[in-house]
């Protein structure tokens, strides 16, 4: 048995969209001094402005950032508002009766089974991604029975075992972003809107739950939006 790389204790792949989650997990790992490999993916999503944020960041940073392009699988994952254009975006806020429609099939279980490729392919130990307690109710696979599933997975599927690293994975929104803004992180430097606009929508789950993070921690949100929605009842919620 020969391995191409020697695993490194140190190296991450961070499962990187170019949203606030991902974005605040991204320096969480360089504030642990571990090695980041980010790691993004084209599945045939509505758009690719997080995508084109997150080249700006780990370009600044000058951290190693792969973009994969799996549209070829998009045929696969279409029945959704998020990969299909032609589909009425739900606004309001994250409720099963309204948001279930963004559920991606089998997403996360696809890109982190790529992403531990990766982490075995260049001798990393960890891939890190941003799920987090908002996202159980509507989202299986960010609950914490999923992520322990493929970390056990992880160790056994490859000679060489990868522990799947979900740092907020039971804490909520605000609470990433009040780590975040702790951190001094710019967040004007992440997408979140599902639409693809010059400016954030402000109608979407996505972007109100966002705003209430912001609001929660009392600080301003430093994108522009076409329209500030009324958040009498915030919800604490999605993405990644």
């Amino acid at each position: 048995m020969s391995l191409k790389m020697t695993q490194s204790s140190s190296a991450s792949v961070v499962i990187y969209s170019g949203g606030m989650d991902s974005f605040t997990v991204l320096h969480r790992a360089l504030r642990e001094n571990r090695q980041v490999h980010a790691l993004s993916f084209n599945y045939g999503q509505r758009h690719v402005r997080e995508l084109e944020v997150a080249r700006q960041v780990c370009t600044e940073l000058g951290i190693p950032h792969q973009v994969v392009d799996i549209t070829a699988i998009h045929g696969l994952i279409d029945n959704s508002a998020l990969t299909d254009a032609s589909r009425e975006m739900p606004d309001g806020d994250y409720a099963e009766d309204n948001l279930t429609s963004t559920v991606v099939p089998n997403r996360n279980m696809v890109l982190l089974s790529l992403a531990i490729a990766k982490a075995v392919n260049i001798g990393a130990s960890r891939v890190d991604y941003g799920a987090h307690g908002g996202d159980h109710v509507l989202y299986p696979d960010c609950r914490p029975q999923f992520v322990e599933a493929m970390n056990a997975v992880a160790a056994i599927a490859n000679f060489s075992p990868v522990e799947i690293h979900a740092p907020y994975l039971k804490r909520s929104k605000s609470e990433i972003l009040a780590d975040g803004l702790a951190m001094g992180l710019d967040y004007a430097k992440t997408w979140t809107c599902y639409e693809g606009g010059q400016h954030a929508c402000g109608r979407c789950g996505s972007c109100r739950e966002r705003l209430a993070a912001f609001a929660a921690n009392g600080a301003s949100d430093p994108l522009t939006y076409s329209c500030q929605p009324d958040l009498h009842h915030p919800h604490d919620n999605h993405e990644g």
